[in-house]
């Protein structure tokens, strides 16, 4: 379906520097004149001119003009999944928890995931909910009214629940959510029943799907949607600076929290969801976590999981680390 702006074109993705392994490989391939190269090596054979080696002349074929080839191969490819599962293996997963991410970074169009399965959104949904509403007004051909943008205001930048009921009811709970994200590009988000918009059960893919809705190019939301949606996402409150926040250089960040403890089990639903930017890349990462016995020890899984994610994308495994674990509020979000 067509968007309701005229759709940007996509920024030419960069290309992005490959570790010195292969720069190596590609080295080899050529002085040796053997198939491991991604280009083609030709000598002109004159007289009294030295082969470029004995083993390419040896091994390749010489062309009618007295040329040699060395047949091309394809440049090794990245498997960042790989990458990013061996990142995650420095990742304190405890007890029952279990954690899904997943990451995109915009600049280069590298992406990774890890985990799959369903967990509850919490909060974080509180994003989807505001993107269905700016969206219905688009098609509507309206602005928000003044009561909805408080709402909105609050319901993001404080994650307050009675803001986000009143936009669930608003936007026609999980039918106008799921109709929503059918043209997003969300397929395995299920609105939670009723007036149970937390237990939305969603995934990091999906997630990730949303972020790009909102931060990325090519969008359904109009370029204003999407500005007015950023803009509330870089001013959480200060007791939620936390989350996927872990992996970005400084304060160039853009988030939304959930957390939120079962009652029938007691352990704790904690996810993150945003735009983060490292050594000059921006990334968007979505980490979802369940069954962390503590609020604590699940934001210390979940920036944990967002600093090896970005790490991965980076070629900078090694630096993903534990940081220190901040005390929120330990109420339901």
């Amino acid at each position: 379906m067509e968007s309701s702006r005229a759709r940007r074109s996509r920024r030419a993705r960069p290309s992005r520097t490959r570790p010195l392994l292969y720069t190596a490989l590609a080295t080899v391939a050529v002085v040796g004149g053997t198939a491991a190269g991604t280009v083609y090596v030709k000598a002109q054979a004159h007289s009294g001119a030295s082969p470029v080696s004995s083993s390419a002349s040896a091994s390749t074929p010489a062309t009618a003009d007295g040329e040699e080839s060395v047949e091309p191969v394809a440049e090794p490819t990245v498997d960042y999944d790989a990458l990013l599962a061996e990142a995650m293996e420095t990742v304190s997963v405890a007890g029952k928890a279990k954690v899904s991410v997943a990451v995109l970074d915009l600049d280069s169009g590298d992406s990774a995931s890890y985990g799959d399965g369903a967990f509850d959104t919490a909060s974080i949904v509180k994003v989807d909910i505001l993107a269905t509403l700016l969206l219905q007004a688009q098609d509507d051909g309206r602005h928000l009214t003044a009561t909805e943008k408080s709402y909105a205001t609050t319901m993001i930048e404080n994650s307050d629940n009675t803001a986000a009921s009143a936009l669930w009811r608003t936007i026609g709970k999980a039918d106008g959510l799921e109709a929503a994200n059918k043209r997003f590009g969300l397929t395995d988000t299920e609105g939670g029943d009723d007036m149970l918009w937390g237990l939305t059960q969603t995934t990091a893919a999906d997630q990730l799907t949303l972020l790009q809705q909102v931060f990325g190019d090519d969008s359904e939301l109009s370029e204003s949607s999407q500005t007015y949606l950023q803009g509330l996402m870089k001013q959480i409150e200060a007791d939620q600076h936390w989350g996927v926040s872990a992996a970005a250089g400084g304060s160039k960040w853009a988030l939304k929290n959930g957390w939120l403890a079962r009652s029938t089990t007691g352990l704790w639903d904690v996810n993150s969801i945003g735009r983060v930017t490292a050594d000059g890349h921006d990334y968007l990462v979505a980490v979802l976590s369940k069954g962390n016995s503590t609020q604590a020890k699940g934001i210390s899984l979940v920036e944990e999981a967002a600093k090896a994610a970005v790490s991965a994308i980076a070629g900078d495994a090694s630096s993903s680390s534990a940081s220190a674990t901040p005390s929120p509020s330990s109420s339901a979000s």
